[in-house]
């Protein structure tokens, strides 16, 4: 088991900006609104020659049972239980407040030994402020600039104590980066869960993993940065990424929440698989469709689930609209991959598993040169090119260049005159011929040198 940090405090203190400089990148948003992170967030990270996982918790408030608040809290505690060592970071700058003070209480039940840190402590002023931290009965505070990077000298050697020798990189030791890489059919498939603000996403990500993971709840908006959560399933590793629920740009006014839809579109480019939650009671809407487009523009493989299934009276009727819609507004990927579930009740989460699968091996399909290029004289024979002024484009021959999406390389002359629709007619073909349902496939159209050009 690695060795586990947990970083928790009030609200602004500095705990995203900690776990960002022990991890290396932001990972976390990062803002002077308090209370930005909510759910609970893992990662690598390392201290000088100490390695280990570190965890960003939500900032501790004091609030009723039930409220937004309170199942923060307990996400914190969660990661009060998994952890081997806990950071409890104050102010160094505001003091310590009663709700610090609140807090040790908890913090002491729960059993975890706990380094007091200040942080904000790039000024001397801060220096009565840690004087008084002394006070909350966790010994000498680490005064650190999570920000600047001081202090953590002294925060290595705090968690050094405690720290297993597993822990410990050796001297000399190849740095992680350095290490094998695992071969591409042996890393995890990365699934971004995406779609519309209260679709139930994190409610669907807590059913697959078993386990009340991430907060869940009837507000809007819950969810605000991405949350990486290792799973396997049928015998595969994933990596599930939820999501913040994207609105219409001209909607969204809270610079939170446009961080949040950037960090989004950033999981969308860096996934694999992209589930496209949608409500099975609105049906799709525009927004819907506009979340779609960004991940086929992206090449992403693409897996619709269509939510709360279990509300809709006729099955069958309300299917065949999702297919009218579908193949309305986004013909350019036909027959794309649907799972109708109940992430409330657990039902047919299977089927969205084997879905998931699926879409991704479609999206790593390699076809063979020499079936492609017969493919390639067939269509040309029996649906030839249109003239354009006068001249027929030329498709020599064909080859796959690169899957994921599957890429076509077609050489041949005048190609630049080739319309679009018969690039789709291409598309189609190509996906009915090569059992390519559902996916984006990419024409790359290379012009053939003519040796008689300049004579």
């Amino acid at each position: 088991m690695p060795f586990r940090v947990a970083i928790v405090g009030r609200p602004n203190v500095g705990k995203s900006t900690l776990f960002n400089r022990l991890v290396g990148r932001r990972k976390a948003l990062v803002d002077d609104t308090p209370g930005v992170t909510r759910d609970r967030r893992e990662a690598a990270a390392r201290l000088g020659d100490l390695r280990f996982t570190a965890i960003d918790t939500a900032g501790l408030e004091d609030a009723p049972a039930k409220a937004l608040a309170s199942r923060m809290r307990d996400q914190t505690g969660r990661a009060l239980a998994a952890a081997d060592v806990v950071l409890f970071v104050v102010d160094g700058r505001a003091g310590v407040t009663p709700l610090d003070r609140h807090f040790t209480g908890w913090l002491r039940k729960g059993g975890r030994p706990v380094i007091l840190v200040a942080n904000k402590c790039e000024s001397g002023a801060a220096l009565t402020a840690i004087g008084e931290a002394a006070g909350l009965g966790f010994g000498e505070p680490v005064a650190i600039s999570a920000e600047h990077g001081e202090g953590l000298a002294e925060l290595h050697a705090a968690l050094r104590s405690y720290a297993p020798e597993d822990a410990v990189m050796e001297r000399g030791a190849p740095e992680p980066e350095e290490a094998p890489a695992e071969a591409p059919e042996d890393r995890p498939i990365r699934v971004a869960i995406i779609g519309r603000p209260n679709v139930g996403k994190s409610t669907l990500i807590n059913r697959l993993l078993g386990d009340e993971r991430v907060l869940t709840g009837p507000e809007p908006g819950i969810t605000r940065d991405a949350i990486e959560i290792p799973w396997e399933a049928q015998g595969r590793r994933f990596v599930l990424i939820d999501t913040a629920g994207l609105r219409r740009r001209a909607k969204i006014e809270d610079p939170v929440e446009r961080m949040s839809t950037g960090d989004t579109i950033q999981s969308v480019r860096e996934a694999q698989v992209v589930v496209l939650v949608v409500d099975a009671t609105m049906s799709l809407e525009k927004q819907d469709l506009a979340i779609a487009r960004l991940a086929i523009e992206e090449g992403r493989a693409m897996v619709l689930a269509v939510n709360k299934w279990d509300l809709i009276d006729d099955p069958g009727a309300a299917m065949k609209e999702l297919h009218r819609k579908l193949g309305f507004s986004l013909s350019q990927v036909p027959d794309i991959a649907i799972a109708t579930v109940s992430a409330l009740h657990g039902r047919k989460l299977d089927a969205l598993t084997r879905a998931i699968i699926q879409s991704f091996e479609i999206w790593n399909k390699r076809v063979p040169t020499s079936a492609l290029n017969r493919w390639l004289q067939s269509v040309t024979e029996s649906h030839p090119p249109p003239l354009v002024k006068g001249r027929r484009p030329k498709l020599r021959f064909a080859r796959q260049v690169a899957t994921r999406p599957p890429t076509i390389a077609v050489f041949g002359n005048n190609l630049t005159t080739l319309p679009d629709d018969y690039v789709r007619y291409l598309s189609n073909s190509l996906r009915e011929a090569f059992d390519l349902p559902g996916t984006v496939i990419r024409f790359d159209l290379r012009q053939t040198d003519n040796p008689y050009a300049e004579r």
